[in-house]
């Protein structure tokens, strides 16, 4: 195996690390404890959450962007008629999109942007809970609606299942010490040390865009990081989402703010979060789509958004 001269692999010895978010779409490792409460395939009806269930968030600060998935010359028509019901399915252990809280109600964006979409549409909604692995099967198989839970659709589903547009996108992002004056460009960190995390997207998008620059590969964000924190390295690399998180927490050491925009290359990073549905399903489909655009342009997306993300990642 040739290892390009501008990258180095940090072997770390046996190390545990907690990952308290988790953000890959195709859930590779699922949250054991949440299995037998899946498994019941618990219900939870359409509700608004209590006051103390809610993050509380930063007040929105000008130099935030909110992201915007849709075109304001674009308006897609409600669809005549009752919208009637909507089975909404999604999975418990992807925090902070859907989860169980303290009290073990089932929150997060994803389940209150479905709340959000039934009210719009004046639809009577259930929000079902379901194994991860269990919720295209269960669309097709007419046991639910609607999947809103990051769910990828391979080729395969694709036969089976449709989507909406996007509603949000999973960005990298370069993180670098407050202050850094280094531009977020191939030009700008030309020689520079950069952490990624090893066989990620994210080092194979510094690697084919970021040639000039010294990749450091570490086998876990959060050492990848670490490394950021601690001055070993420039810049760090990865998924904009955790970044955010971990520049709120106290394990940064307030070290460090993103650096230049977010990077949508969806070949890398894939083609973000979408609602997935029974193929051939146009009423719902339109009706998804209506109400998604409607939520984007009375603010409801907006306060999500920050409720969920306080610092936002674009």
């Amino acid at each position: 195996m040739i290892i390009p001269v501008n990258r180095l692999v940090v072997k770390m010895g046996l190390q545990r690390t907690q990952h308290i978010l988790f953000f890959d779409c195709v859930r590779a490792k699922r949250v054991a404890a949440l299995a037998a409460i899946m498994g019941a395939l618990a219900l939870a009806c359409v509700r608004p959450l209590a006051a103390d269930d809610q993050p509380q968030p930063e007040p929105p600060k000008s130099d935030r962007t909110v992201p915007s998935f849709w075109d304001p010359q674009v308006r897609p028509e409600k669809p005549p008629g009752d919208a009637g019901s909507i089975r909404f399915l999604t999975s418990g252990d992807f925090p902070p999109f859907n989860f169980l809280d303290s009290g073990g109600h089932l929150t997060g964006f994803n389940v209150d942007l479905a709340r959000a979409i039934c009210s719009v549409l004046s639809a009577n909604c259930t929000i079902q809970m379901r194994p991860f692995g269990d919720l295209a099967n269960a669309v097709t198989d007419k046991r639910g609606d609607a999947i809103i839970a990051g769910l990828k659709i391979s080729t395969e589903l694709a036969d089976k299942l449709d989507t909406t547009a996007p509603y949000l996108a999973t960005p990298g992002r370069f993180v670098a010490p407050v202050g850094s004056r280094l531009a977020a460009t191939p030009e700008g960190l030309t020689g520079r040390w950069i952490s990624v995390v090893t066989g990620s997207a994210h080092e194979a998008y510094v690697l084919s865009y970021f040639a000039g620059s010294r990749v450091v590969a570490y086998p876990t964000e959060q050492a990848a990081r670490d490394a950021l924190r601690d001055g070993t390295v420039d810049a760090y690399f990865g998924d904009a989402i955790a970044s955010s998180f971990w520049l709120m927490r106290d394990s940064s050491r307030k070290c460090c703010a993103f650096l230049g925009g977010p990077y949508l290359d969806t070949g890398h990073f894939g083609n973000g979060f979408t609602i997935a549905f029974q193929r051939g399903n146009r009423r719902l489909k339109r009706e998804l789509e209506f109400a998604l655009q409607r939520l984007a342009e009375n603010g409801t997306y907006r306060e999500l958004y920050y409720r969920y993300f306080p610092l936002g990642f674009f």
